[in-house]
């Protein structure tokens, strides 16, 4: 098997597309009316799947956590510690809710974390130099 992408499920499909796409900038694959949407960031796809939906396709309800949650999170890299600041900052600007300013943490790494409309977390990183996979 291949990874092949992630997602989450969504209660307010067009709030959390609007978000993923205009504050992180990802690219959506489809209609905001759907409701299962694709979006790509740097060629890794990204799920925003309706929850009525998906209980509806699966026959089965779901519990989901409510509010700011330490389910997941989702990691964001930038080459340099400015990069860190500078993108919590526009992503605060841009209606993120903050979550930890950026700090350096003892193993080296700038971090910072905001988190979408439905409270998952997001974490923008960096060990000052450039991504390497």
């Amino acid at each position: 098997m291949k990874l092949d992408g992630f997602g989450l499920f969504v209660n307010d499909m067009g709030k959390m597309i609007r978000f993923y796409r205009d504050v992180l900038g990802f690219e959506i694959k489809e209609a905001e009316d759907t409701s299962n949407v694709y979006l790509v960031k740097d060629g890794t796809l990204f799920l925003l799947y309706g929850r009525k939906d998906f209980e509806n396709m699966t026959g089965r309800k779901y519990e989901y956590i409510k509010g700011l949650n330490g389910h997941s999170e989702i990691a964001l890299y930038v080459d340099t510690f400015d990069e860190v600041d500078l993108a919590f900052n526009d992503a605060v600007s841009r209606g993120a809710a903050p979550v930890l300013e950026p700090t350096t943490e003892p193993w080296g790494q700038r971090t910072c974390y905001i988190a979408d409309p439905e409270g998952n977390l997001i974490e923008i990183g960096s060990f000052n130099r450039p991504f390497d996979r």
